[in-house]
Protein backbone atom coordinates (compact mmCIF):
# COMPACT_ATOMS: atom_id res chain seq x y z
CA UNK A 1 0.00 0.00 0.00
CA UNK A 2 2.58 2.42 0.78
CA UNK A 3 4.50 1.27 -2.39
CA UNK A 4 1.27 2.38 -4.24
CA UNK A 5 0.99 5.53 -2.29
CA UNK A 6 4.78 6.26 -3.46
CA UNK A 7 4.30 5.67 -6.72
CA UNK A 8 1.28 8.21 -6.94
CA UNK A 9 2.97 10.54 -5.29
CA UNK A 10 5.71 10.77 -7.74
CA UNK A 11 3.27 10.27 -11.03
CA UNK A 12 1.20 13.18 -9.98
CA UNK A 13 3.47 15.42 -8.04
CA UNK A 14 6.98 14.66 -8.28
CA UNK A 15 7.62 14.09 -12.10
CA UNK A 16 5.64 17.69 -13.26
CA UNK A 17 7.35 19.49 -10.96
CA UNK A 18 10.63 18.30 -12.18
CA UNK A 19 9.70 18.77 -15.86
CA UNK A 20 8.21 22.15 -15.27
CA UNK A 21 11.87 22.79 -13.57
CA UNK A 22 13.62 21.65 -16.42
CA UNK A 23 11.91 23.56 -18.92
CA UNK A 24 12.15 27.04 -16.74
CA UNK A 25 15.55 26.50 -16.98
CA UNK A 26 16.13 25.74 -20.64
CA UNK A 27 13.74 28.88 -21.30
CA UNK A 28 16.08 30.68 -19.07
CA UNK A 29 19.30 29.30 -21.06
CA UNK A 30 17.82 30.32 -24.40
CA UNK A 31 16.89 33.89 -23.67
CA UNK A 32 18.28 36.30 -26.26
CA UNK A 33 19.15 40.10 -26.65
CA UNK A 34 15.83 41.99 -28.01
CA UNK A 35 13.38 39.31 -26.17
CA UNK A 36 10.43 40.46 -24.25
CA UNK A 37 10.60 38.83 -20.79
CA UNK A 38 8.52 38.94 -17.53
CA UNK A 39 10.56 38.63 -14.41
CA UNK A 40 9.57 36.92 -11.44
CA UNK A 41 8.34 39.94 -10.04
CA UNK A 42 6.12 40.75 -12.41
CA UNK A 43 8.13 43.56 -14.02
CA UNK A 44 8.48 43.14 -17.99
CA UNK A 45 11.26 44.71 -20.27
CA UNK A 46 13.57 44.02 -23.29
CA UNK A 47 16.74 41.93 -22.83
CA UNK A 48 19.56 44.48 -23.62
CA UNK A 49 22.70 42.47 -22.09
CA UNK A 50 23.26 39.35 -21.75
CA UNK A 51 26.06 37.63 -19.57
CA UNK A 52 26.61 34.28 -17.69
CA UNK A 53 24.53 34.52 -15.03
CA UNK A 54 23.34 38.38 -15.12
CA UNK A 55 21.20 40.28 -17.47
CA UNK A 56 20.62 43.74 -18.40
CA UNK A 57 16.93 44.42 -18.71
CA UNK A 58 15.21 48.03 -19.92
CA UNK A 59 12.18 48.24 -18.23
CA UNK A 60 11.63 51.88 -19.73
CA UNK A 61 12.52 54.42 -21.83
CA UNK A 62 16.56 54.85 -20.63
CA UNK A 63 16.13 52.76 -17.66
CA UNK A 64 18.35 49.61 -17.19
CA UNK A 65 17.97 46.75 -14.46
CA UNK A 66 20.44 44.22 -13.56
CA UNK A 67 18.93 40.94 -13.26
CA UNK A 68 20.16 37.18 -12.62
CA UNK A 69 19.27 34.94 -15.45
CA UNK A 70 17.00 32.72 -13.24
CA UNK A 71 14.66 35.80 -12.34
CA UNK A 72 12.97 35.19 -15.37
CA UNK A 73 9.65 34.28 -15.28
CA UNK A 74 8.66 34.03 -19.29
CA UNK A 75 9.43 35.30 -22.39
CA UNK A 76 6.48 37.08 -23.88
CA UNK A 77 5.52 35.54 -27.02
CA UNK A 78 3.72 37.88 -29.38
CA UNK A 79 0.34 37.25 -30.18
CA UNK A 80 -0.84 37.42 -33.77
CA UNK A 81 -4.78 38.27 -33.42
CA UNK A 82 -5.48 42.16 -31.85
CA UNK A 83 -8.52 41.10 -28.93
CA UNK A 84 -10.05 44.43 -30.04
CA UNK A 85 -10.23 43.15 -33.75
CA UNK A 86 -11.78 39.83 -32.92
CA UNK A 87 -14.81 41.82 -30.66
CA UNK A 88 -15.54 43.85 -33.12
CA UNK A 89 -15.64 40.87 -36.01
CA UNK A 90 -17.76 39.16 -33.67
CA UNK A 91 -20.17 41.60 -32.95
CA UNK A 92 -20.35 42.00 -36.88
CA UNK A 93 -18.73 45.55 -36.95
CA UNK A 94 -16.29 46.66 -39.57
Amino acid sequence: MIVALFALLWLFVLRPQRRRSTEQLQMQDTLRVGDEVITAGGIRGYVRQLDEEVLEVEIAPEVVVRLDRRAVAAIVQEEDDDPDELTQTESGES
